[in-house]
């Protein structure tokens, strides 16, 4: 009896224990996040809804930060050095477009941001991970037309 007692303690133990560690998000779980912005992302600038399309790149460029403070590397890569050598300038290159309502510019800079990731997972290891234009909404639930006045 005392034996499962003490069994049954040390569970608890290690529950609390456990529960007590902050949960730190790995590298896939940002990047998962940074897949479904990158395709709203798409969808907001492709209806010419810049407010949404420059609130995407915010929220890429945050998420990003965030994965590389989070884990710091990846395989032995700093991942901010990563970031900084493929995606910085990318989507800079997207907010500008976004900025001067250039819809041509804003395709075509979302299409060299989708190639300087798939560079980034090379580098990483991880080529089998493509990113490319997306085809369908990766939620149903919002609208990305501008609001019209």
């Amino acid at each position: 009896m005392k034996l499962r007692l003490l069994l049954v303690v040390a569970g608890f133990a290690a529950v609390a224990a456990t529960a007590e560690e902050p949960f730190v998000p790995g590298l896939g779980d940002f990047m998962g996040a940074t897949q479904v912005r990158h395709a709203k992302l798409w969808f907001a600038g492709s209806e010419r809804n810049w407010p949404l399309a420059a609130y995407e790149v915010d929220e890429l460029r945050e998420g990003l930060d965030d994965a590389a403070r989070q884990n710091p590397t990846f395989k032995g890569i700093p991942v901010q050095t990563l970031l900084s050598q493929y995606i910085t300038q990318p989507l800079a290159d997207v907010g500008k477009a976004i900025e001067a309502h250039d819809e041509d510019g804003f395709q075509q800079a979302f299409d060299r941001l989708s190639a300087a990731c798939n560079g980034c997972h090379q580098t990483a290891g991880h080529g089998f991970i493509s990113i490319k234009r997306p085809t369908a909404l990766p939620v149903t639930n919002q609208r990305f037309t501008p609001d019209t006045p």
